[in-house]
């Protein structure tokens, strides 16, 4: 069984940064499919971005947001860049190996993290 374990979030100021880290552990790292999600109070979770054979990002975070893999640690980032309010949420990350010739989006998500928050002050 994969286990997930996110780190990284807290409170960030507008305009600021955070990094959010994933480590993949209990499988192979080879061909894993990782996708970063957020859930805001009151609203369904949501796509932000994913690393698969390409990237993908939602179009909320793109140019701010860069997803990137290291394989040497079996850990997915998550690099936040000129944050906004609205980008507060828990944020999770999730992974599955069904498939890496496809879009992160459109996956579905076998394993899940436990989420870390994300706070932005304007």
């Amino acid at each position: 069984q994969a286990q997930l374990t996110e780190s990284g979030g807290g409170l960030a100021q507008t305009g600021g940064s955070l990094r959010l880290s994933c480590g993949v552990s209990g499988r192979t790292f080879s061909g894993c499919v990782v996708g970063w999600f957020r859930q805001a109070p009151g609203k369904e979770r949501e796509f932000v971005a994913g690393s698969s054979y390409s990237t993908e990002y939602s179009d909320s975070v793109k140019g701010r947001f860069t997803i990137s893999r290291d394989s040497a640690k079996n850990t997915v980032y998550l690099q936040m860049g000129s944050l906004k309010p609205e980008d507060t949420a828990v944020y999770y990350c999730a992974a599955t190996w069904a498939t890496w010739y496809a879009s992160p989006r459109t996956l579905v998500y076998n394993y899940w993290g436990q989420g870390t928050q994300v706070t932005v002050s304007s």
